[in-house]
């Protein structure tokens, strides 16, 4: 088994790609290099921060670590999001509520995901 293999890496690489299309299809130009690149840089992190925190799976608390910043990363990628229909760079609702609903099902699976780790870790001999 490997990072690729866990549910919340697939769901975040999907999301990472959508995201990025989104800031390049549906946002005005001037956002693209505004809140458009820090969306795109959270919504990276998320996914990064999944494939560093399987790297340190051994060190339960270094893996839990790493997967609560991707948890946070969500959560801001969530706040630009917002941020973005809220101003209505992002006027498309359908995409909107699309890209909201994901996120919100990957902060939920993270943090069920976070859940089991601290429950369930066993340190790899």
């Amino acid at each position: 088994m490997n990072y690729r293999d866990l549910e919340i890496w697939q769901l975040s690489r999907v999301l990472t790609i959508d995201i990025h299309k989104m800031t390049l299809h549906n946002l005005p130009k001037f956002e693209m290099f505004e809140e458009g690149a820090q969306i795109r840089r959270s919504m990276k992190s998320i996914k990064s921060n999944i494939v560093e925190g399987y790297g340190r799976r051994r060190y339960k608390q270094d893996f839990i670590r790493f997967l609560n910043f991707a948890h946070s990363s969500c959560d801001e990628t969530v706040d630009h999001l917002e941020t973005l229909f809220e101003t209505e760079s992002l006027a498309e609702k359908s995409v909107y509520e699309d890209l909201h609903k994901r996120l919100d099902t990957l902060g939920s699976k993270l943090n069920c995901f976070i859940q089991s780790v601290e429950l369930n870790h066993r340190s790899e001999k």
